[in-house]
């Protein structure tokens, strides 16, 4: 069983907050082998990017995954940058991506040199409408010299990056079609949805590469931390090569291409090692946590449960429901006002990337479905050691809040 978990400091409330102990969004569950390898980086002075527990964490990562290979990073965002970077996406391509997500990965795609172009969200599952995106693809662009253009800039279209978001699956299928058709790298991110499968299968298994993160409110952590991984071993050698100031001859210390210090330390794979020992436990808690809301919060008016396609099944990592402001008694805004004075924390969705200052200028296949869900969409409290009684309460909250 998992240790009682050290609560937070209570966040800042509007006047009268609850008394009783806050109840955190996400949090990491420490309570298998994480201090009993720590102490071994420590006590052997194995620290640092090199150990044995490295190669170690690659390694069960790629079995646990059914992959052919795994290369650790120093985050899920440095995943993604030496993964666009390894399928071949030069400066001035284009990558299409859902712009219903965190801004990680459009911020990838600008350090390879690259542009996004944000396709909208799909109303069911709130991932990015492939539909939309194959449409974009095939009837939009240009096909000439073996080469996909977006003829309104001009562009090359270098890669589709398909993000996981929230722990579901993206209906890959036709983005795959499509990409098979023009020859473009499909690059699976995969950060919030370790553990979720698509027709039966990993997520991750599916691109030609794919990413993962280990930060703090994943489902499973290092602390921060991320993986690479493919089924081609040239690539995986590309990303090591990368991720590893791109050394090309280490004893006199000479580099013939610009590299990234991008490795996970020792310390850190050791943490993984443990979570992921325990990575099923994890898992089943989410859906355990995800199926209790699911019945206690059907049917409350204005409330939309989080959604599930009969050909996925979710990681439920963070789970959120979407609050519908002309049929319940509050928006989310002023519901998340109000779970926060009972102590229990909530999180918003981020801004449609399409609508970032960061990311001003980039084109947009649509919009008006992942703005309708960033006003909608409120994660509750899924800590994967969360206990009944505290559940209870926002069930509890919830219920005060939309009845009322």
């Amino acid at each position: 069983m998992n240790q009682p978990l050290k609560r937070p400091p209570a966040i800042n409330a509007p006047a009268e907050p609850s008394s009783r102990p806050p109840i955190p969004l996400a949090e990491p569950a420490i309570g298998g082998n994480e201090w009993t390898y720590v102490k071994e980086c420590l006590d052997s002075g194995w620290v640092s990017s090199v150990g044995s527990f490295v190669d170690r964490f690659e390694g069960d990562f790629a079995r646990y995954l059914g992959a052919g290979h795994a290369v650790a990073t120093a985050s899920g965002t440095a995943a993604l940058h030496v993964a666009l970077l390894a399928a071949g996406v030069l400066p001035d391509d284009e990558v299409l991506m859902p712009s219903f997500t965190f801004i990680a990965p459009a911020n990838a795609v600008r350090y390879a040199g690259a542009w996004p172009v944000f396709v909208d969200a799909e109303p069911r599952a709130w991932q990015m409408d492939t539909a939309r995106a194959v449409e974009f693809l095939e009837r939009q662009c240009h096909w000439s010299g073996g080469v996909l253009r977006n003829p309104r800039s001009g562009r090359r279209i270098g890669a589709i990056l398909a993000v996981h978001v929230l722990g579901h699956p993206v209906d890959l299928d036709p983005l795959l079609a499509a990409a098979a058709k023009f020859d473009l790298p499909v690059i699976e991110d995969a950060a919030e949805s370790l553990g979720a499968t698509y027709r039966g299968r990993h997520v991750g298994r599916f691109g030609r590469l794919a990413c993962f993160s280990f930060n703090g409110n994943k489902v499973m952590t290092t602390g921060g931390g991320g993986m690479v991984t493919t089924e081609d071993a040239a690539l995986a050698e590309r990303v090591r090569y990368l991720t590893t100031t791109a050394k090309d001859d280490a004893d006199e210390g000479i580099h013939e291409h610009v590299g990234f210090n991008y490795r996970l330390t020792n310390i850190q794979a050791a943490m993984g090692c443990a979570q992921l020992e325990q990575l099923e436990e994890f898992l089943f808690a989410k859906r355990r946590i995800a199926a209790r809301y699911a019945e206690a919060l059907d049917g409350l008016p204005g409330l939309s449960l989080m959604p599930e396609e009969p050909w996925a099944k979710s990681a439920f990592w963070l789970y959120s429901i979407r609050i519908d402001p002309a049929r319940a008694t509050c928006d989310s805004r002023e519901l998340r006002r109000r779970l926060r004075a009972a102590g229990i924390d909530t999180r918003f969705f981020w801004q449609p990337l399409h609508l970032s200052p960061a990311h001003a200028g980039a084109e947009i296949l649509g919009g008006e479905v992942a703005e309708r869900l960033h006003g909608e969409v409120l994660s509750l409290p899924c800590s994967t050691g969360l206990s009944e009684a505290a559940q209870s309460r926002v069930i509890a909250a919830l219920r005060d809040s939309l009845e009322s």
